[in-house]
């Protein structure tokens, strides 16, 4: 560990869901201490099973920040934007509440690859300019732009990585498919991305030890396949019946908003800069190997959770 990432400094996060809870435990095994943002006292109790000192905070009040111990603590900031419109305000109460002495030692966001917007299936580098299509993806670069200002301001380090689909333990789309929901046709199933939610949360510590300031990052197994594989794969690993397949015509009658937009836009990741200069190796570099850590894990609570599945 460099010094940002020393167990006596702790490490704080914003947005404590499952991929929190992974990064927490991955510190907490190096003898860290982690503290993490709640709005509830339920959210509070819920981090304590963990081993993990809730912070009392709510994004949508920025007032509520103004007394949250950061100073000098490095921060991964996992929290999504409200819904609605192209601004993530609480990206902007984040930034405005943290200003001064107040400040943490470094900061990881992460962000989405949605902000690439559609790329017609080529190859996407960090080098590839933004071109959200969406007001998700939109309110996603509003945080990035918003954060990587307020670093330059506040003389703290930022750090973007951009994520791919996340799956996991706990991570699969068991609903859709016992629901019987369809997929694209294999022939027009555009590519898509993943990483392991394992995989990411050490991703998230490794770019707070190495990810140079203003660095962003590709976030990805490098393995693209399509959602129809994915869904498929899944399927036979729980002796579900595979998914109808539907034409994307079909898929426009049958589909809900948030999936076609998903299958509206197409790109493969290339994840070779973070590969490189944060010298990552992946416990799951493919979706098979993924696979096997999930089916040795059947059994375990909580697995019916539809994680992420973007690009």
């Amino acid at each position: 560990m460099n010094a940002e990432l020393k167990p006596e400094n702790g490490l704080m996060i914003v947005g404590c869901g499952d991929v929190g809870v992974r990064l927490a435990r991955l510190m907490l095994e190096q003898g860290g201490t982690i503290s993490a943002l709640t709005r509830s006292r339920g959210g509070a109790e819920r981090l304590e099973g963990y081993g993990i000192t809730p912070l009392n905070g709510d994004l949508d009040r920025a007032e509520s920040l103004a007394g949250l111990p950061v100073a000098g603590t490095p921060l991964v900031y996992l929290a999504p934007p409200p819904g609605g419109g192209p601004i993530d305000s609480r990206m902007r109460n984040f930034c405005k509440s943290l200003t001064g002495a107040r400040v943490p030692s470094k900061v990881v966001y992460v962000s989405t690859s949605g902000v690439y917007g559609d790329c017609g299936g080529a190859l996407v580098d960090e080098q590839t300019p933004v071109n959200p299509q969406t007001s998700r993806a939109k309110r996603r670069v509003d945080a990035e732009n918003c954060l990587t200002e307020w670093g330059h301001e506040q003389g703290v380090p930022v750090v973007i990585l951009r994520v791919t689909g996340i799956y996991g333990p706990g991570r699969l789309p068991i609903a859709r498919l016992k629901q019987g929901h369809p997929v694209l046709a294999e022939a027009e199933s555009p590519p898509t991305n993943r990483i392991h939610a394992d995989d990411l949360a050490q991703i998230c510590l490794t770019a707070l030890e190495r990810g140079a300031a203003g660095a962003v990052f590709n976030v990805s197994d490098g393995q693209p396949g399509t959602m129809t594989q994915y869904f498929n794969a899944i399927a036979d690993l729980l002796e579900l019946p595979r998914p109808q397949q539907v034409s994307m015509e079909e898929a426009r009658q049958v589909m809900n908003p948030m999936m076609l937009s998903y299958l509206s836009e197409s790109r493969r990741m290339d994840n070779r800069k973070m590969m490189e200069q944060l010298g990552t190796v992946l416990q799951y570099p493919d979706l098979e190997k993924g696979l096997q850590n999930i089916a040795a894990q059947l059994d375990a609570p909580n697995m019916g959770y539809l994680g992420s599945v973007g690009h």
